[in-house]
């Protein structure tokens, strides 16, 4: 599986939104509260404006977009209407027009002055009046000058000429409930809408007629809104039959099945979906939300791709969007939203990160600019005209940091420059240097010009930090050269790597250094020596043992000694052993001191023979012993025929007794001979 598949390349998967500080918000606005689905808010380069609460009647506030801060409350507001505003929008070709539909029935356009408001703006420049109930969409055209499209409460769409005030087109009977919303095409030939009947509509208003319809595009019987994308697909917003909030993409040549179709969350509040025909990003705010989720639409499925979410903790009541020629292109701003609070407006900016300080080519092709392509007579006459565009190139301002590095620089030639015109000796022809200290030689400047002497001090630094730095390469390239021929083989036997270590910087530091790094060097080889000597005379006194001190032998038997007193132990503890047995274990264990101590068989025989005099000795004292008590008893009494006779029975039971003893006896100490 390719990378691509895994994360999807995109230039905007990095945007992130932030918002403006606080002392560049618009405070102190009672937003109005009107139960009507509309944005509430629109902006253009020049002025924001927001629908207001007003006693006894409609209006809204128009402000300038420097104008931030705390907003008096006797500020002047447009206020023509006799009911509620529902919805307002500035002409794409004129920024200081606005249109305005209201619960009034009538759609006004209005004209605001250079500076803003300075009183309260009551007479409006046209008032359109065509609507038999309440106007809650309004629209301008895209391309033709002074087109304004109305939508109202009766299921009607009218078109208007501003210019002259007359009805252009009337489209009755083409919804047969209440229009939602209304978006034209990018070269506004044809317009979608939707239905509180659940269907998407495209229409022809110069012929009146429905090209194509979408029934049941959403399941939900919420609001929904359609618009229309630049290359002529309509992307939805709506809910599904269990109430979840669902996007979805449609093609107009084919609109039973949607592209692409995802669901979002289970929210109650509409989707208000905002489209950048630039870059091809669509930013969703759901009214009552506290974020904005922007996805990118590509033509490679799944069509509609996610690219990441704004979330602050107020929720929004309505929101603006800033045209792109209003952006700021030295800050990589792709969008701006202006975000309704209760009682604030807050700007919220979208960004791309970028490094360069350069102008962004790739982020800001050519948009459409303020300038109309047709008129609107034209465009009744049946041409189409896509919008005109300008390059955001001409905003670009160029840091101040740069203009400082380049007027720096054409200072410093012009002086060159000057100095070498004024000079009065021309300049000499320095001797050739070295190719690595070699540099361009200025021309003799006069002895009274403090700009020539500074030039002088630091064409001689520089001279001195070329020469260290040929000093250093010279350096480097011995080093270089002797770490080949050690690495080849061609300096001599290989030395151990511990002492090439410590050798290396003496090739390249201070002979004291160096002289430390050699004693310390002779004295590891004295170890190895003293090692290996070590070594040698171990390995020959193992030979003339044949293998006896060898260490695993030794470690082998010492081993076993130490099993054969483990299980003497064991066998100690146990009730009853016979003398045979340990006689048995003694001379086990006589073997194995033998075997593991081989020097102890020198002294043996001498202790051996000590024991056996030490108990001939003890035997000799015992038979004269009894000898001395036999002949006691004999002197006491004489003894009868029967007494000799019995006695001579019993003498003989107690010698076989005696003898059964002594045997036992000798048992046990097997050098004294039992009879």
């Amino acid at each position: 599986m390719s990378f691509r598949k895994v994360v999807r390349q995109s230039k905007f998967r990095h945007v992130f939104g932030q918002p403006v500080k606080t002392d560049q918000c618009y405070d102190d606005i009672r937003v109005s509260r009107v139960t009507w689905d509309s944005t509430f808010c629109a902006v253009n380069p020049s002025f924001v404006a927001i629908i207001v609460e007003a006693s006894g009647g409609g209006a809204f506030l128009v402000l300038p977009l420097h104008k931030t801060g705390r907003i008096d409350k006797s500020y002047p507001t447009v206020c023509g209407h006799t009911g509620p505003v529902l919805d307002i929008d500035w002409c794409p070709h004129n920024d200081h027009v606005i249109a305005s539909g209201s619960e009034d029935c009538t759609v006004m356009v209005w004209q605001i002055p250079e500076n803003g408001l300075s009183q309260p703006l009551t007479e409006p420049v046209v008032v359109l009046e065509g609507h038999s109930k309440r106007v809650g969409i309004v629209t301008w055209h895209p391309t033709a000058r002074n087109v304004l499209l109305s939508a109202g409460c009766d299921n009607v769409v009218l078109i208007w000429n501003v210019g002259t005030a007359e009805e252009l087109y009337r489209l009755d009977g083409l919804h047969p409930d209440l229009i939602y919303s209304v978006s034209w095409s990018r070269d506004g030939s044809r317009f979608c809408t939707a239905c509180k009947d659940k269907s998407v509509r495209v229409i022809d208003p110069r012929r009146g007629t429905v090209v194509a319809e979408k029934e049941r595009a959403h399941e939900g019987a919420r609001p929904m809104r359609a618009i229309f994308l630049a290359d002529g697909k309509i992307f939805t917003t709506g809910f599904s039959r269990m109430s979840e909030r669902q996007l979805a993409l449609w093609d107009t040549e084919n609109l039973e099945e949607p592209m692409g179709l995802q669901e979002l969350d289970s929210s109650n509040g509409a989707l208000l979906p905002f489209y950048d025909p630039d870059t091809n990003v669509v930013y969703v705010c759901g009214k009552g939300d506290s974020s904005i989720r922007y996805f990118e639409i590509t033509e490679e499925p799944p069509y509609i791709h996610f690219l990441n979410t704004f979330t602050s903790k107020e929720p929004q009541r309505g929101m603006g969007w800033m045209p792109k020629r209003g952006l700021d292109v030295n800050k990589c701003e792709i969008a701006r939203f202006y975000k309704l609070h209760e009682r604030k407006c807050e700007p919220i900016i979208m960004t791309v990160p970028r490094k360069s300080d350069l102008f962004q080519d790739d982020l800001y092709p050519d948009t459409a600019g303020p300038e109309a392509a047709m008129e609107a007579e034209e465009w009744v006459a049946g041409r189409t005209a896509g919008p005109v565009l300008v390059s955001l190139r001409q905003a670009y301002v160029p840091s101040k940091q740069r203009d400082l590095k380049v007027n720096r620089r054409t200072l410093l030639h012009d002086s060159r420059a000057t100095n070498a015109t004024g000079a009065t000796t021309p300049p000499s022809t320095p001797p050739a240097a070295p190719a690595s200290t070699r540099f361009s030689a200025p021309p003799v400047l006069g002895s009274g010009n403090t700009t020539g002497g500074r030039l002088d001090e630091v064409l001689q630094e520089v001279a001195a930090l070329r020469a260290l730095v040929a000093e250093q390469g010279q350096r480097i390239s011995r080093l270089e050269e002797q770490l080949s021929r050690l690495e080849n083989g061609h300096a001599g036997p290989r030395w151990h790597p511990v002492l090439l270590a410590l050798a290396g910087p003496a090739a390249a530091g201070d002979p004291a250094v160096a002289r430390n790094d050699r004693a310390v060097a002779a004295l590891l080889g004295l170890l190895l020596c003293l090692a290996l000597g070590l070594a040698l005379a171990w390995h020959h006194l193992c030979r003339l043992s044949a293998g006896r001190y060898h260490p695993r032998p030794l470690g082998r038997r010492a081993l076993e000694l130490l099993r054969g007193q483990w299980h003497r132990l064991r066998s100690a503890e146990r009730p009853a052993v016979t003398l045979g047995d340990r006689d048995g274990e003694a001379a086990t264990v006589r073997d194995e001191e033998e075997e593991l101590m081989p020097w102890s068989l020198e002294r043996r025989p001498q202790r051996d023979e000590q024991e056996e005099d030490e108990q001939e000795e003890d035997e000799k004292d015992e038979d004269e012993e009894e000898e001395a008590e036999a002949a006691a008893e004999g002197r006491e009494r004489p003894l009868s025929e029967g007494e000799v006779a019995g006695g001579s029975a019993e003498a003989l039971l107690s010698d076989l007794h005696a003898f059964s003893g002594t045997a036992a006896w000798g048992d046990a100490r097997p050098h004294v001979t039992a009879l």
